[in-house]
């Protein structure tokens, strides 16, 4: 019996065969419309009155923040190829030879520094509380990130590394591996692959890692921020700050699941380097390993000085010579 899952066959990218709609572009229309929808409630809640253009504009801005940052970054840091940093017309168009050739490679740690600024820029051009909106704006973002993760699961990409749990899944498209590595020979005679040749290539069941990534990075980090820290705060930004390093941690946690970019593999190793997909690259990290960790170092800065601005002592208000002092004042009457 095999020990291991097979990706749905029924899951398509396209919603419909032959025309231009796919899964995962309504899954981000879903994650924003989820987003938009829970802070329009968190306003009514508050009873913040705000003109709709006002808002409807906010998150315009911020989307197209997120579409440019998270493209930037996405075909320069992880393009191992260097071509966009030496063609950097073509990180934004798309055509070569006449032909639409597409805009593969988005990041998100890209996209959420885009957003940030795009969203405080035009913040402060309208002089709207930047960081009490930003904290009400947050607020939905991992739920919505959760549809972002199911797209990429039903694109079938972003797989895990190689697994003997019960639950690791046989993706079609997955990297063949050589049986002439006794790890691989290991895991295939465990999960029961068959090996019939000794140029054997066989695809291991992998940490489905998307749906991980959904679960914890969405759902579970959507429910502590919105039913803790949410109505927890201490001061302004601090669900941003909150938000920031708590998705930081749990992506570097489950960067160790998920096999690492093609070409780009473990930029930072400190163990003999083996195949991506290998389980046990413990000390090797991912390039999404660190931006996690440069992302949770700002995070907590963000929030160090956010915190000595609150607990700053009030400045005393400047003498007045020209009134009397107590003291002066109470001899006067005596």
């Amino acid at each position: 019996m095999l020990g291991f899952l097979h990706y749905p066959s029924w899951l398509s990218p396209d919603i419909i065969p032959g025309l231009p709609l796919r899964w995962y572009g309504l899954m981000y229309v879903v994650a924003f419309a989820i987003t938009y929808l829970l802070f329009r409630y968190q306003m009514k809640q508050r009873k913040i009155q705000a003109n709709d253009d006002l808002v409807i504009n906010l998150f315009f801005w911020g989307i197209i923040g997120l579409l440019i940052g998270g493209r930037i970054v996405g075909t320069t840091v992880y393009d191992p190829t260097h071509y966009y940093i030496t063609h950097p017309w073509r990180i934004f168009w798309p055509f070569e030879g006449g032909h639409f050739v597409g805009l593969a490679g988005m990041s998100y740690h890209g996209g959420l520094l885009g957003a940030i600024i795009a969203i405080v820029i035009y913040g402060r051009s309208k002089k709207i509380d930047v960081l009490d909106w930003g904290d009400m704006l947050i607020a939905g973002v991992p739920l919505g990130y959760t549809f972002g993760r199911l797209g990429n699961f039903i694109n079938g990409e972003l797989w895990g590394r190689v697994t003997t749990l019960p639950w690791g899944m046989y993706y079609p498209h997955a990297e063949r591996l050589s049986v002439h590595h006794a790890w691989v020979r290991e895991i295939a005679e465990k999960v029961g692959i068959a090996i019939t040749s000794p140029n054997q290539m066989v695809n291991l069941p992998r940490h489905p890692s998307e749906l991980y990534e959904a679960f914890f990075e969405g759902i579970v980090l959507w429910l502590i921020i919105w039913f803790i820290f949410r109505k927890h705060k201490p001061f302004k930004g601090f669900v941003v700050g909150i938000y920031i390093v708590g998705y930081g941690f749990i992506r570097f946690i489950l960067e160790y699941l998920r096999e690492p970019d093609p070409g780009i593999g473990f930029p930072i190793h400190f163990q003999p380097l083996l195949e991506r997909a290998h389980p046990a690259e413990l000390l090797n990290f991912t390039m999404g390993q660190i931006l996690c960790f440069l992302m949770m170092v700002g995070g907590a800065v963000y929030l160090l000085i956010l915190n000595a601005r609150f607990h700053r002592p009030a400045t005393d208000e400047p003498h007045d010579t020209s009134r009397p002092s107590a003291r002066r004042l109470r001899k006067k009457l005596k």
